[in-house]
């Protein structure tokens, strides 16, 4: 493994030395030429969505030390590139880093079915703490901040923002323009998807993004403009994925869509000569990076091949000593599929025979003439794993909605977790569901009021599983769903004669006050209750809800 990272480190070195000379391919935007408003936007989800994936998003450190270190000459070259924290981390691990789905994946539900969940575009390396901080939440401006660590901020936002969440993260300046470009990509690249929350979207194809989203972007691009990081980064991207973000190549173009040129044509200066052939992707000196694949197992990835008026059908060849660890879907594609505005695709296949790292070289060859051009092939053969069983322990922070489900750190070298989540509602049939973790714990949320759940955990590590743990089961505080008596009257406590009771505004009327010992078991109710109302307990520490109130803790 040591060797392949200073390989992908030495590739960095020199996409980062090409940055600032690389030029838009020729004929990369000629689809787009001459489109305006939804027209434009459709055309951009055409050209950007049929791209190369990337293996695996458990790979996703050897991408960003490519695209994420910071570059020979800076002071804190050697420390990964993180826009949400200024703590030094250095790249000889990914130790403290999550792998950050800046535009949230659960936006779109967190389906890993998608392209957008391994898009190089949108992914970014993230301190852990300042990632758990920003959650899911829209970007905007802070008004009272409850998270800050001098990069990130998060807290409730400024009056017209956030789209109805409590919430938003706000990036330091310097890295605004950044995410205002990022997610101009993803609602156009992605603008097929169904948004499940739209703090920011909606569900449309055009504009896609909301009015005061858009307003808030549109004014980040304009105030931090492009930067070499960018510039650089989009390049190394284009390497892996055969795909660009428009709005770095043209900063302007988010003005046709949502800005001031809205109404405009769009006519993008790297059209290159019509009629002349040329090869758009792949570009010469990509990589398609295998990563660890357990021997005699394959991992297989796709390769675009996407050019204009072609005439004859490039060939494609493997050459290199480890060529016989890879194979070709085929070795010939027709230049007719080549010209279609997606192009083909192919399909080449990593089938490690023996432990140890492997390279090879793709040759796509007579696509003008005698020209030619080379892709890297590169993975790494390891011994099957095995695998042993964790032991799942009790759950934390249980609420009436959520809860933190753990397991103990595995003896084994794992890529992640999967924890199955059993789910006995009250009032439905039982049913369960998959979900993946990083860390050994998982926050579970969207869970119903005073049911009951379980869960067990397994280990991953390169494609194969451990048996399930122990099951854990937990049981959810009663809820507070619905609205009655005064939902906006605070709830707190007193010590009145000895005895705890509630303290309420005058005139103030809850019904349905419930009582909870730590264990989430109903030790008393109170079916209306007033200021000065009892509490019928002994003295200890217990959970105090109400139907459209904040639950309350109470220790005496």
């Amino acid at each position: 493994m040591k060797n392949i990272r200073f390989h992908i480190a030495l590739l960095a070195l020199a996409g980062v030395c090409l940055g600032a000379m690389a030029a838009i391919p020729a004929g990369y935007y000629s689809s787009v030429d001459g489109k305006r408003d939804s027209e434009l936007k459709t055309a951009l989800h055409k050209l950007l969505y049929n791209h190369t994936e990337i293996s695996s998003y458990w790979n996703l450190p050897d991408y960003f030390r490519r695209t994420d270190v910071y570059p020979p000459g800076n002071q804190r070259y050697g420390q990964w590139w993180d826009m949400y924290s200024n703590i030094p981390l250095y790249t000889d691990s990914f130790n403290r880093l999550n792998r950050e789905h800046s535009f949230p994946k659960s936006w779109w539900g967190g389906s890993d079915e998608t392209p957008a969940y391994v898009d190089l575009n949108h992914l970014y390396p993230s301190e852990r703490e300042a990632n758990m901080a920003k959650s899911y939440y829209p970007l905007g401006e802070v008004q009272t901040p409850e998270f800050e660590n001098g990069i990130t901020t998060v807290g409730s936002p400024v009056s017209g923002q956030g789209g109805g969440a409590r919430q938003v993260f706000e990036p330091a300046d310097e890295y605004k323009g950044d995410f205002a470009r990022t997610y101009f990509y993803m609602v156009t690249c992605y603008q097929n998807l169904t948004w499940r929350y739209q703090y920011m979207v909606s569900n449309t194809t055009y504009p896609t993004l909301t009015t005061w989203a858009s307003e808030l972007l549109l004014r980040w691009s304009r105030e931090d403009p492009v930067s070499q990081k960018e510039l650089d980064r989009n390049e190394q991207v284009y390497r892996v994925q055969a795909n660009r973000n428009p709005f770095i190549d043209f900063p302007e173009l988010a003005e046709y869509i949502w800005g001031n040129k809205r109404g405009e044509a769009f006519h993008p200066t790297s059209s290159g000569v019509s009629g002349e052939p040329v090869l758009i992707t792949p570009v010469q000196d990509m990589a398609l990076e295998f990563g660890e694949t357990a021997v005699d197992m394959s991992n297989t990835a796709s390769l675009q091949i996407r050019g204009e008026y072609l005439k004859t059908n490039p060939q494609l060849t493997l050459s290199g000593a480890d060529k016989g660890m890879f194979s070709l879907e085929r070795t010939s594609v027709n230049a007719s599929d080549v010209n279609k505005t997606d192009g083909t695709w192919v399909r080449v296949t990593y089938k490690p025979t023996s432990v140890g790292e492997h390279q090879a070289r793709l040759i796509v060859s007579d696509y003008d003439g005698s020209k030619s051009r080379g892709i890297a092939l590169r993975g790494e053969g390891l011994a099957r794993p095995e695998l042993h069983t964790l032991t799942a322990l009790a759950a934390t922070d249980v609420t009436d909605t959520q809860y933190t489900a753990r397991w103990e750190e595995p003896k084994d070298v794992v890529d992640y977790y999967i924890v199955t989540r059993t789910v006995y509602p009250t009032n439905a049939e039982t049913y369960r569901e998959e979900q993946m973790a990083e860390q050994c714990n998982l926050v579970i949320t969207g869970c119903q009021p005073g049911s009951r759940e379980s869960y067990s955990v397994q280990s991953s590590r390169l494609g194969f599983t451990s048996d399930p743990s122990n099951e854990v089961y937990v049981d959810l505080l009663a809820g507070i769903d619905g609205v009655t008596g005064d939902a906006q009257a605070p709830m707190g406590w007193r010590i009145d004669g000895g005895r705890a009771v509630l303290a309420l505004p005058e005139g103030a009327v809850v019904r349905s006050v419930t009582v909870y010992d730590l264990l989430g078991r109903v030790v008393a109710t109170i079916a209306e209750a007033t200021d000065g109302a009892e509490l019928p307990v002994s003295p200890g520490a217990y959970i105090v809800s109400a139907p459209g109130m904040e639950p309350l803790c109470l220790r005496f």
